[in-house]
């Protein structure tokens, strides 16, 4: 006979969500393990002793961790669809008679606690991945990927000289429908500062993006189908967003254009596990900041009694300086150099016991002075020889060219550059290479495209730092309870418990009778 369900809503007389939420559910296994009672005494200093109660930080917390796993980085569309999920109520103490805060109180709640709170949390469950034997340490690879920032292209102004400052925020919208023939979308506030609207660059500088400028639109006229024929070569020397001033202007080969942040991630290579990720302007260079993220890489990892040996990256991080600095620090550099890299003129000898060059004619270049690169702002060692020996050299003119004796610089850091070199070029050093593009590319795949990481949905560097934080926290602890789900279905548990009671206790035990026979016998 055919069944027809009626639906009439009534009171419940008993109902209890725990009943509701399956024991494999993953949500009931993340509250088992998860234990942020420890943000209570953390976060009181934020909070003042009257008026209405704040969001419980836990709770606030795991809403946010529900978000980056569920991939939802709207405030609003996360509480709706939380308060649509047992589990997820049941995950962060909510009975199904509870309304959830309204959305805009975790965006300030977010605001509200500063960034080591959310540094802690990431700590706190990278100790858990640790204690089960999901990180090494010794060994951990580095890279870099853009985030886009919460701000468009369309809203950039124009910066002016300093001078020209306080008579320029008085037409600044005039100017800049002038720099961009066309809709011009105005920033409801500008929150930037003084020295973020004043040109930093140097006369050559503004020289050389009026000349890039030129081709660029050239370029953009020729295309087919261009139709923006008042295009403007954008900067960060020259442009600023309003909408958020830390945001900055960056590029990948093949992309366009993009208001973006520079998110910086290290991965333990036993089990793909986060180890580090933080903020960092876009318009920086990677191996400006190596040395920032090593320094406390390193610290985080000795604290939890782990000993960092191996650095893996790609050829955006390699720089003498970095090189002597990871040796400093006693760890072994897998870095590329750049294709630039020489350690001396084509055809030339080094001779380290003297520290000379010399020529394919066998005359010796020997060392000058060591200089700072006005360009480049690093060390190098400059050589030059008298132009005496050069008299009568059949190569001369090929050699020397349009100057009358032989000179030229190499790195102050050739020994460093040559032990890398020779690392990275090892069978060893293959083998790190595929480990990283096997490593940490795939987890800033997920992050971006599964993790909630495609933007950042706050304003300022930060806010986004926070962001970067939890979205490495959600990853962790999915990677945590894949691990330890995995772990208990292969027996891998059970088995090390009779290892250690065949190790610890029986082997002992038959060692001591067989003692004891031996000596009765005697």
């Amino acid at each position: 006979m055919q069944g027809k369900k009626d639906y009439q809503e009534k009171l419940f007389a008993h109902f209890q969500l725990s009943d509701r939420v399956p024991q494999h559910n993953f949500y009931r296994r993340l509250k088992e393990v998860l234990d942020l009672d420890f943000l209570y005494p953390l976060t009181k200093g934020h909070y003042g002793d009257s008026g209405q109660k704040s969001i419980d930080p836990v709770v606030f917390f795991k809403l946010c961790l529900v978000g980056y796993l569920e991939n939802i980085i709207s405030d609003r569309k996360l509480i709706d669809h939380c308060s649509m999920r047992l589990d997820i109520l049941y995950f962060i103490g909510y009975d199904i008679d509870e309304p959830l805060r309204w959305h805009s109180t975790i965006s300030r709640t977010r605001q509200l606690f500063p960034e080591s709170i959310f540094e802690k949390v990431f700590t706190k469950v990278l100790k858990l991945c640790i204690e089960k034997g999901m990180v090494g340490g010794h060994t951990q690879a580095i890279d870099s990927a853009p985030v886009k920032a919460n701000a468009s292209m369309d809203t950039l102004e124009l910066k002016v000289p300093e001078e020209d400052l306080d008579e320029h925020l008085r037409k600044v919208r005039a100017l800049s429908a002038m720099d961009k023939e066309g809709p011009h979308r105005r920033s409801k506030n500008d929150k930037s500062d003084k020295g973020q609207r004043s040109v930093t660059a140097s006369e050559k500088e503004l020289d050389a993006i009026k000349g890039r400028n030129k081709k660029w639109a050239k370029d953009q006229d020729q295309r087919p189908g261009a139709g923006n024929k008042g295009s403007k070569y954008t900067s960060n020397k020259t442009h600023y967003s309003p909408t958020d001033p830390d945001a900055r202007i960056s590029v990948k080969p093949g992309k366009a254009r993009k208001l973006n942040y520079l998110s910086q991630l290290c991965v333990d290579t036993a089990h793909h596990v986060i180890t580090d990720i933080k903020a960092y302007h876009a318009d920086g260079k990677d191996n400006q900041q190596l040395q920032d993220i090593v320094a406390r890489l390193q610290r985080r990892l000795w604290q939890q009694g782990l000993v960092f040996e191996n650095c893996v990256a790609d050829t955006g991080y390699s720089s003498g300086e970095n090189y002597a600095f990871l040796e400093e620090r006693g760890l072994k550099s897998f870095i590329p150099p750049h294709g630039t890299y020489k350690g001396g003129p084509d055809g030339f000898a080094y001779i380290e016991e003297h520290d000379h060059y010399l020529c394919p004619q066998g005359k010796v270049i020997p060392f000058r002075k060591v200089f700072l690169d006005s360009r480049t702002k690093t060390r190098k060692k400059s050589y030059r020889a008298s132009s005496k020996i050069c008299k009568g050299c059949a190569l001369k003119e090929t050699c020397l060219g349009k100057v009358n004796e032989k000179q030229f610089s190499v790195t102050y850091y050739r020994e460093e550059y040559e032990r890398n070199i020779e690392r990275v070029n090892s069978k060893e050093g293959r083998y790190m290479k595929g480990k990283r593009q096997s490593t940490v590319e795939p987890v800033f795949g997920t992050l971006t495209q599964f993790m909630g990481l495609r933007k950042i949905n706050t304003i300022g560097i930060n806010q986004a730092d926070k962001v970067m934080h939890l979205s490495a926290i959600a990853y962790n602890l999915k990677k945590y309870l894949k691990f330890i789900e995995k772990r208990s279905k292969s027996g891998a548990g059970q088995l090390a418990f009779r290892v250690f009671v065949k190790s610890v206790v029986r082997d002992p035990f038959l060692a001591l009778i067989r003692h004891q026979k031996l000596t009765f016998q005697y």
